[in-house]
């Protein structure tokens, strides 16, 4: 018998899976000084990861933190425009602290979401991820580093901050995956939502020649 019905779907709110009603996004520091000195992966792959990351976030209507650092200061520039063109009315938090959970502002917006499950990705992996996502596991969030989204100073970097996260109680996702587990289950009529980001996703995955 063919199935065509959704499965019944669990509580968004409580359920242990991401849901669009029980995360939210932080992104922090996808700026081009930050960009300039990685190396444990491409920026091409970042940015195809990190713009279907906000493609997502939109489509399902998650909120999304945006953070820089060092731009009032004027040291550094703001985020990169082709994550921002994906993020319109989402304003940013500049810092002066490589850890955005030590800046108020960046703080208060997780805090008044009201919302414990908190996917994050940011440069670099050691630093300006590591960091916000040790405090927040301590502090009781359900944290998720979005791990192709991101990059370290080197392959050697971006590996032991994973290892340090993950001791710690991080949860790993990827871009596609972290759609997958908002959507769900193909029946339903927002799963729509991920098959118009992968039409776009895995062509470009293709055209730059991203593999493995």
């Amino acid at each position: 018998m063919a199935k065509t019905e959704p499965e019944p779907r669990r509580d968004p709110r409580t359920d242990h899976l991401l849901t669009p009603e029980n995360c939210i996004v932080a992104l922090i520091d996808y700026q081009p000084e930050q960009y300039a000195t990685i190396t444990s992966s491409t920026r091409e792959e970042i940015d195809l990861n990190v713009v279907a990351l906000c493609k997502l976030a939109t489509a399902y209507g998650v909120p999304v933190v945006l953070s820089t650092v060092g731009v009032g200061m004027g040291v550094n520039e703001g985020t990169a425009q082709r994550i921002r063109d994906e993020l319109p009315g989402v304003e940013e938090i500049d810092r002066t602290g490589v850890n955005a959970w030590e800046d108020p502002d960046f703080h208060e917006a997780i805090e008044s979401s009201r919302r414990r499950k908190v996917v994050i990705a940011g440069l670099w992996t050691e630093v300006c991820l590591a960091f916000p996502t040790l405090d927040m596991l301590a502090a009781g969030y359900d944290v998720h580093p979005v791990a192709d989204a991101v990059g370290g100073i080197s392959r050697v970097a971006h590996e032991r901050a994973f290892d340090r996260m993950i001791a710690a109680g991080a949860r790993p996702v990827t871009a596609i995956s972290f759609g997958a587990e908002l959507m769900r289950n193909w029946a339903r009529p927002d799963s729509d939502n991920l098959r118009k980001v992968m039409r776009w996703y895995f062509p470009e995955r293709q055209r730059l020649g991203l593999g493995g």
